[in-house]
């Protein structure tokens, strides 16, 4: 198995399906939200051992997949996120997305984009993304995958700052994972205390 070039998860096989797969990249994005990072991108492995394709996720099969069997799928132990049945139905929401309006391909909706700000649109437009969430990996594309429209790094914000730990977008390892769970909880800490 080649060496995968992301390391989101901190598993192998589950990086190397990130690495080669774009839908599935995607998908980890739309799960992390309210559950540890590495097991937000380790989803699309387990979902796709799950269904039977284990070298990757066809957005086509998956929007056309009966829901509540794939809320099944989602929620067999250990579930997929901590919340697996509205995340089933945002997968497949992303899913139809995908296949509508990218003919299936998940890249296209990076590679054919122009400037940045077109990138961060097309993601905020996305089932289950908000504007963080496309800044974010508007810098993840950018910093790992050298997915650089003109002016990523001024669209994806603070997030594309070169050397800073803010976002899963830095997560080369495991230090680097720890650095970006200190700063996050900085920022919480700070958030309660301007709270109180």
């Amino acid at each position: 198995m080649p060496k995968p070039s992301l390391h989101l998860a901190l598993d192998t096989e589950a990086d190397a399906l990130l690495s080669r797969d774009p839908f599935a990249l995607l998908t980890g994005m739309l799960l992390d939200q309210q559950f540890p990072m590495e097991r937000a991108f380790a989803g699309p492995r387990t979902l796709a051992d799950r269904l039977g394709t284990p070298d990757g996720l066809d957005p086509v099969s998956i929007a056309a997949y009966d829901p509540q069997a794939f809320a099944d799928l989602m929620s067999r132990p250990p579930a997929v996120h901590r919340f697996p049945g509205s995340m089933a139905s945002r997968v497949q929401a992303l899913a139809r997305v995908i296949t509508d309006e990218y003919e299936a391909q998940a890249a296209q909706l990076w590679e054919t984009a122009t400037t940045g700000a077109e990138l961060v649109g097309r993601l905020r437009a996305l089932p289950g993304f908000g504007d963080q969430k496309a800044r974010i990996f508007t810098a993840l594309l950018g910093k790992q995958l050298k997915v650089r429209p003109t002016g990523w790094r001024e669209a994806a914000g603070a997030y594309g700052e070169e050397g800073s730990r803010r976002s899963v977008a830095d997560v080369v390892d495991a230090v680097s994972l720890g650095e970006v769970r200190s700063y996050k909880q900085e920022i919480k800490r700070a958030m309660k205390a301007a709270q109180s």
